[in-house]
């Protein structure tokens, strides 16, 4: 008998490209690349090398310049004669279907921008038909203005099926219009039967919502990998999936919870990132719609994390555009057991900065006008958890109160 010797496919390898503007400085790229680099083992693929430039801005045509490509195209080369394939190129921003066709004619590798790299993702994690449904609207929304310009080339071959042609040069319509046509018409038709498809999955879950009683609903929100999924597990004492990859929930989870006799609604969401794609976040409102319909929003920081006070600025604005900027929120601080600071030498002159700050004197800043609306906890090592039970209990049960005074004799305010 045959033995046959199943060995794991190996993971593509990647190039990230960045570019280093005024608006956008060298330590602020390099954060943008370790996150596009997360974006990609999350995708499957071994970043082995970054290019970065620094310039005005973008070019339209190739987005960095012709010497950097030529760079990038020589250490490709250079791979393959050492028999080590490059499988992509991963740029750190959207690119237009002109940049993307000059710089695969350059490169002659596949190229993916961080768009593209986050719709893959959003493909691969999806499991439900509404998570599924939405990446596929994004994807054909993405898709569609790229269409027109990939096929270009071929409109010029038209002849008379320019600027006011009339009835008598439909017969004159070249191969590349009559393709594009062919093809909006195609992705237009399926774009409208997704957003159908929507509507009435939306329809249903509306349904749900009026079905679960007089309870108050509160939402996790926050940056993707911050530990949301892992919140939900302990305080649900839940089994929902949690990994430390990027978008690891797609689909909202909610579970009832019960505290002290006190139920309510706790709900996990998609997370939110930097240069989260336009059509992405249009197509995901309806998953979204557990946020806006919430009573309380819980935004959770991943405080270990260099740059978590961007991260906040990137929720709040996301928040801002679902209209749920006023919803009473608290900021709930975790992996405190993962925060590190480094202390300053005695003759460093250089400004202290939150790397330097202890996290006891760093509560002292901003932090402490929040009062009770600040926690710090652990959610992995459940560190503070007791603490975290009591004062969404006294949170919640306010809430309820508020919205449902009929019942408050359940649920005694303490004098």
């Amino acid at each position: 008998m045959k033995e046959f010797i199943i060995s794991e496919a190996k993971a593509e390898t990647a190039i990230l490209v960045g570019l280093i503007t005024q608006s956008q400085d060298e330590a602020k790229t390099k954060e943008y690349l370790d996150e596009l680099e997360f974006l990609a083992d999350t995708a499957g693929a071994v970043t082995v090398k970054r290019f970065t430039q620094r310039v005005n801005g973008p070019s339209s045509i190739t987005y960095v310049g012709k010497g950097k490509l030529e760079e990038i195209r020589s250490f490709i080369q250079a791979e393959e004669d050492a028999e080590r394939e490059i499988g992509m190129v991963i740029f750190d921003d959207e690119l237009s279907a002109k940049q993307m066709r000059n710089i695969e004619a350059v490169l002659k590798v596949k190229i993916l921008d961080r768009t593209t790299l986050i719709l893959d993702i959003f493909a691969m994690r999806a499991q439900t038909a509404n998570a599924k449904t939405q990446v596929e609207l994004a994807q054909y929304r993405y898709m569609l203005p790229r269409l027109q310009r990939l096929w270009t080339h071929l409109e010029r071959q038209g002849g008379g099926s320019g600027s006011g042609g009339g009835k008598g040069s439909v017969g004159l319509r070249g191969p590349g219009e009559t393709q594009l046509e062919m093809d909006r018409r195609i992705i237009l038709q399926r774009i409208t039967l997704l957003k159908q498809r929507l509507v009435e999955i939306d329809r249903q879950k509306n349904t749900q919502r009026k079905n679960r009683g007089r309870m108050i609903r509160v939402a996790l929100v926050g940056y993707t990998n911050v530990g949301k999924s892992t919140i939900l597990n302990l305080i649900a004492k839940s089994e929902v999936f949690a990994e430390n990859k990027l978008f690891a929930t797609l689909d909202t989870t909610v579970r009832k919870v019960v505290i002290d006799n006190l139920p309510f609604l706790l709900a996990d969401t998609v997370g939110f990132i930097r240069k989260l794609p336009t059509d992405l976040v249009e197509s995901f409102k309806s998953t979204l719609d557990e946020v806006r319909e919430a009573d309380l929003l819980l935004h959770v920081v991943d405080i270990s994390h260099p740059d978590f006070e961007e991260q906040i600025q990137v929720v709040e604005k996301t928040l801002g555009e679902l209209g749920c900027a006023d919803k009473p929120a608290m900021i709930v601080f975790n992996k405190i057991d993962n925060y590190s600071w480094i202390e300053k030498e005695p003759d460093d002159l250089t400004p202290i900065s939150k790397e330097n700050i202890p996290l006891d004197d760093l509560k002292k800043t901003w932090m402490a006008k929040l009062n009770d609306n600040c926690l710090f906890i652990s959610a992995k090592e459940k560190m503070n958890i007791d603490e975290f039970r009591d004062t969404l209990y006294k949170k919640v049960r306010e809430l309820h109160v508020q919205k449902y005074p009929y019942n408050d004799f359940l649920y005694p305010i303490e004098e």
